[in-house]
């Protein structure tokens, strides 16, 4: 029922749209200029969805204005900050703080899932954030990766305050359509119940197995099957959560009720931040414990280590709710148990065959009297029937012969990077031909090999994506590639210089050589700065 207004379109006599930086369901942000105090801003035009009928669409745009301004009211480093709310062409938009850097979908997307540690750091501040909001009477009611912004200083910030809210109080539209983000959506919200700020601890929920397993779950094929596994299903015990697996667990009850509290959630999380673990789910309001710190990067292992040291801790929490059938992971423990009873009965087989072959063996006439052995073992020998056999074992010998570790080529890493065009000086950004660009040659012993990679530079601030990267050698393929890399120079002025290197962590740990880079941009000249306006020019 509204056109996608263009670029350079002046709001409310004040805000001049420069450019879109996302959209959704709700609508579109903008990046644009104040020109009354001439910054850029982050402008939110909302759209009613497709279909609502003229007195709801009215209702729905006042009620969004009176929450818009309540949110306004949050006054947290966490919480973006909303400047002004104007109306414009008969709706309302919500002029907001310009958070530079990447949502946590994009790190998500770009790096993988993060480590426990980082995924609680993270969390605590969103939690933060979401405290600070409820204390003023504002729900958030789609918390979910793309409205986690991490700044480009590391700054957490959560946005779309007060306008999330939109989704209302029931979950689609008269159409069938799922406004928001089925797949983070707390029970009783998908149900279409009342539902207050326990809605928002299990959204935060959602976001934090994401974070650490890469998914969302109750992501399912279509929005109604994932709002049905939301209300129904239980999701599948988190793999990679670590000391996070308890705090994950007590936000994802689905009984509001019995969650765990924003301030036990958010004095866990920075616990797990810290290296330590609360340890198992905790009952609503009870306090972590003291227990080992994990390992230094983040991953869950056995085993010991450093203790922190914290309060004194409450009666031995439920690891699990109580209610929930042994059978009700979805596979994961009923699938474990069938596992590990079929290796303990293929190795008794094995153990089985590997004592009729060395049975076998006292017979030298038995044309099948030789054993295989595997690498770090000795052959069995024939003997006279007499004395010392070797005790068979599952190791001593292989169903299937295979070639020995020691004939096949060790695996390797090695990377090495060259620079073009790395010594520059004029105006920035440099044309294509000229910009300074690196080039990584990643070399592997063994294929096929996945190599998980990062470029890090050294005084050129945001100049290269950080970011992890994988490059896959095939089977069959070159065990030579390379990847090349431009620098980013948009909007830098003066003098840039440094050094950028490739750290590889998988399948082994390698540095490559550094390349030195200075740039000279010349200071653009804001006075010729095009503009619709023929006196903006002249400030």
């Amino acid at each position: 029922m509204t056109e996608e207004p263009d670029a350079e379109r002046l709001v409310s006599g004040r805000y001049r749209l420069l450019s879109p930086l996302g959209s959704g369901g709700m609508g579109t942000v903008w990046r644009a200029r104040d020109e009354v105090l001439r910054r850029e801003v982050a402008v939110k035009e909302v759209r009613a969805p497709a279909g609502l009928p003229d007195d709801e669409v009215e209702r729905m745009y006042a009620r969004l204005e009176r929450e818009a301004w309540a949110a306004a009211r949050i006054s947290h480093r966490s919480v973006v900050t909303v400047y002004d709310v104007v109306t414009d062409g008969g709706r309302p938009w919500i002029v907001m703080e310009l958070v530079r850097g990447l949502s946590l979908s994009d790190v998500l997307e770009a790096e993988g899932a993060l480590p426990p540690a980082r995924a609680a750091a993270v969390g605590a501040d969103v939690l933060a954030a979401l405290r600070a909001a409820h204390e003023v009477g504002v729900l958030h009611r789609d918390v979910k990766p793309a409205n986690v912004l991490i700044s480009n200083d590391g700054r957490v910030v959560l946005t779309d305050f007060g306008i999330a809210t939109l989704a209302g109080d029931t979950a689609l539209t008269r159409t069938g359509e799922v406004i928001g983000s089925p797949e983070y959506l707390a029970p009783e919200r998908a149900l279409g119940r009342p539902s207050g700020p326990e809605a928002d601890l299990w959204s935060l929920g959602v976001l934090l197995y994401a974070a650490v397993e890469g998914s969302s779950p109750f992501r399912l094929d279509t929005p109604l099957s994932t709002l049905r596994a939301v209300v129904d299903e239980p999701q599948a015990p988190p793999r990679w959560a670590g000391p996070l697996a308890g705090v994950i667990d007590g936000l994802l009850r689905k009984d509001p009720a019995r969650r765990i509290t924003g301030e036990a959630a958010e004095r866990q999380l920075r616990l797990v931040a810290a290296g330590g673990d609360p340890g198992p789910a905790a009952s609503a309001g009870a306090t972590a414990a003291t227990v080992p710190l994990p390992p230094g990067d983040g991953s869950p292992r056995r085993g010991t280590g450093h203790h922190v040291a914290a309060p004194p801790p409450p009666p031995p929490p439920r690891r699990f709710d109580e209610t929930r059938r042994p059978d009700d992971d979805r596979g994961g423990d009923g699938a474990r148990t069938a596992l590990v009873v079929g290796v303990l009965v293929l190795a008794l087989l094995v153990a089985g065959l590997a004592w009729k072959l060395a049975d076998r063996g006292d017979d030298p006439s038995d044309p099948g009297a030789s054993a295989t052995s595997g690498a770090g073992t000795r052959s069995a020998e024939p003997s006279s029937g007499k004395g010392d056999e070797p005790s068979p074992s599952p190791s001593a010998t292989s169903a299937s012969p295979s070639p020995s570790p020691s004939t096949q080529p060790a695996q390797s890493v090695r990377v090495t990077v060259t620079g073009s065009h790395t010594e520059y000086g004029g105006a920035c950004p440099p044309p294509a031909e000229q910009r300074p660009s690196l080039t990584a040659s990643f070399t592997v012993g063994r294929l096929p090999a996945e190599v998980r990679y990062r470029w890090v530079s050294d005084g050129l601030d945001h100049a290269v994506d950080e970011g992890w990267r994988t490059l896959a050698f095939v089977e069959g393929g070159e065990t030579a590639r390379e990847e090349r890399v431009q620098l980013n120079l948009d909007g830098v002025e003066g003098a840039l210089e440094g050094a950028v290197h490739v750290e590889v962590d998988k399948p082994l740990e390698a540095t490559s050589n550094s390349v030195s880079v200075a740039v000279v941009c010349e200071p653009p000249d804001h006075s010729e700065e095009p503009s619709p306006d023929p006196d903006e020019g002249e400030d």
